[in-house]
C-alpha cells in the first residue's frame, strides 16, 4: 500500500516534513505571544517540561499507529482495535483529528494571509504604490478575503503534487530557508535598544506562577499545536515512512527541533517587543500590565519596529514575514494532508480532485470567520487547539496503551529498530503512554476547571 500512497523517500525528508508540520506559526506567533502573555520565562519552563514529557510520548503513539496501518488516521486506528466499540471509538478519535485538523486550517489560512499582505507591503512601498501600501497594510474584509484564499490555494498547489513531490519536495526547501531567515533577523534585533530586557524577561522565570491554571493549559495546547499532535497529521506522516527506518529516534529528531525553533523563535520576538516598547511602542496595557492585542502583535508591534529602521527596516519587514509565510506554507500542507488522505482512501477519489474539493471546502469555512473575526476567531483557535488537540492526543495514548496488544506493538516498533525491546525507550514508553499521559493531561484540565 505504501507504494500506491506514496512514501518519504529519505529519512531527512521525513525530518523537513515533520518538523515543517510542528514547525509553523505556532512556534513563531503563537509560541512567543503565549510566552508573553503568560509570565514569560514561566511559560517558557512549563512548555519545554510538557513538550519533552507528554508531548514527545503522544508523537510517538501517533507514528507508530501510522506506519503500523499504512493508511489515513480512520483507517489506522481501527486496524489497531480489536472489538466493535473499539472501531466505532476509533473512527470517533480518527475523524475528529480530521475535522481539528481542517478547523486549524481554515483560521490557520487567515493568519497567513496577513502574512503574505505584510511580505507584500514593503514591495509596494519600495515601488511607490502608496495607495496599494496602504490598503496591504490595514485590516479590512476584501484584503483578509483574497490574500486567505491566495494561502490556501498554495497550499493545495503543493499537496496535490503527492507525497515525495510535494510534501517532501517542498518541506526540503522551505525548512532551511526559514532557519537561515530566523538567525539573521535575531542577530539584527540583538543590537537594538531594549532587547536585553526582554531577553531578561524571556530567559529569567518568575516560578511563583509556574502552576497557575491558565499557563498550564495555555502550555499543553501549545506544546500539542506546535508538534501537530491531535489533528491526525502525524498519523499520516508516519503511514509515509519507511518500516526500515528507527522511529524512536525520529520522533526525538522532530520534538528536539520543534521545541528548539519556538526557543530560538522567541528570542526574535519577545526581543524585539521590548525594542519596539523602548521605541514607544505600547506593548503592555498601563492598567493591567496584560499583553495588548495578542492575536495582532506581530503586525502591530514589528512594523513600527521596522519603521524606526529607515529603508532597511523595509528589508527587515520584509525578510521576517517572509520567514512567517513560509513557516505557515511548511504546517498549512500538513494539515489539509489529513482529510486529504482520508478522503482519497476511503471515497476512492483521485488526490487532484480531493484537494481542491477539501481546500475548496476549508475556504468557504476560513471566509465565514473572516466575515466574523471578532466572534468566531478566537472561539476557533481555544477549541481547538487547548481542548481538541489535547484530548485527541490523548486517544491516541489510550489507544496505545490499553487497546494495542503489547505483544503487537512490540513487534511493530522494532520494525527498524529491531534492538528497541533491551533500551530504556522500551521499558519506560508503554507504561507512561499508558498511565503517567493520561493522568497528567486529565490533571492539567482537572486544576483549570476548578480554578
Amino acid at each position: 500500500m505504501s507504494a500506491v500512497r506514496g512514501e518519504f523517500s529519505s529519512r531527512f525528508g521525513f525530518i523537513m516534513a515533520a518538523a515543517g508540520s510542528a514547525v509553523g506559526l505556532g512556534n513563531i506567533w503563537g509560541f512567543p505571544t503565549q510566552t508573553a502573555s503568560n509570565g514569560g520565562a514561566a511559560f517558557l519552563v512549563a512548555y519545554l517540561v510538557l513538550a519533552f514529557f507528554l508531548a514527545y510520548p503522544a508523537l510517538m503513539a501517533e507514528l507508530m499507529i501510522g506506519r503500523h496501518g499504512q493508511a489515513n488516521a480512520v483507517s489506522s486506528l481501527q486496524k489497531i482495535s480489536n472489538k466493535p466499540w473499539q472501531k466505532h471509538f476509533a473512527f470517533i478519535v480518527g475523524f475528529g483529528g480530521i475535522l481539528c485538523a481542517g478547523f486549524i486550517l481554515s483560521f490557520y489560512a487567515i493568519v497567513a494571509g496577513w502574512m503574505l499582505s505584510a511580505t507584500a507591503e514593503p514591495i509596494a512601498t519600495l515601488v511607490g504604490a502608496d495607495t496599494a501600501s496602504t490598503w496591504l497594510s490595514e485590516q479590512s474584509l476584501t484584503r483578509n478575503i483574497i490574500f486567505t484564499l491566495v494561502f490556501i490555494v498554495l497550499t493545495v498547489a503543493i499537496i496535490s503534487r503527492g507525497v515525495e513531490n510535494g510534501i517532501e519536495k517542498w518541506s526540503k526547501r522551505l525548512m532551511p530557508a526559514l532557519l537561515g531567515i530566523l538567525f539573521a533577523l535575531i542577530a539584527y534585533v540583538m543590537t537594538q535598544g531594549g532587547a536585553m530586557e526582554g531577553l531578561k524577561a524571556y530567559l529569567v522565570p518568575d516560578f511563583s506562577s509556574i502552576f497557575d491554571a491558565k499557563l498550564l493549559v495555555s502550555a499543553l495546547g501549545q506544546a500539542f499545536f506546535s508538534l501537530s499532535l491531535g489533528t491526525s497529521v502525524m498519523i499520516i506522516y508516519g503511514s509515509y515512512i519507511s518500516k526500515k527506518e528507527n522511529l524512536v529516534s525520529l520522533g526525538a529528531y522532530v520534538t528536539l527541533i520543534d521545541v528548539f525553533i519556538a526557543f530560538v523563535a522567541g528570542l526574535l520576538i519577545i526581543p524585539a517587543m521590548y525594542v519596539a516598547q523602548a521605541q514607544g511602542v505600547e506593548i503592555f496595557s498601563a492598567s493591567t500590565g496584560k499583553l495588548l492585542s495578542e492575536d495582532t502583535l506581530v503586525f502591530q508591534v514589528l512594523p513600527a519596529l521596522f519603521d524606526g529602521m529607515g529603508e532597511v527596516g523595509l528589508f527587515v519587514g520584509f525578510s521576517f514575514f517572509a520567514l512567517m509565510s513560509i513557516a505557515a506554507l511548511t504546517s498549512s500542507i500538513s494539515m489539509l494532508e489529513a482529510p486529504v488522505s482520508y478522503t482519497v482512501e476511503r471515497f476512492g477519489m483521485k488526490r487532484v480532485q480531493a484537494t481542491w474539493l477539501i481546500g475548496a471546502l476549508i475556504a468557504i469555512v476560513s471566509i465565514i470567520i473572516v466575515c466574523n473575526l471578532s466572534s468566531l476567531f478566537g472561539l476557533v483557535i481555544t477549541l481547538t487547539t487547548k481542548v481538541a488537540q489535547p484530548l485527541l492526543g490523548l486517544m491516541c495514548c489510550i489507544f496505545v496503551g490499553w487497546i494495542w496488544y503489547r505483544s503487537s506493538l512490540l513487534k511493530a516498533i522494532k520494525e527498524g529498530n529491531p534492538e528497541v525491546h533491551n533500551t530504556l525507550f522500551w521499558k519506560i514508553w508503554p507504561w507512561y503512554t499508558k498511565f503517567v499521559c493520561p493522568l497528567a493531561i486529565g490533571m492539567v484540565f482537572l486544576h483549570s476547571l476548578l480554578s
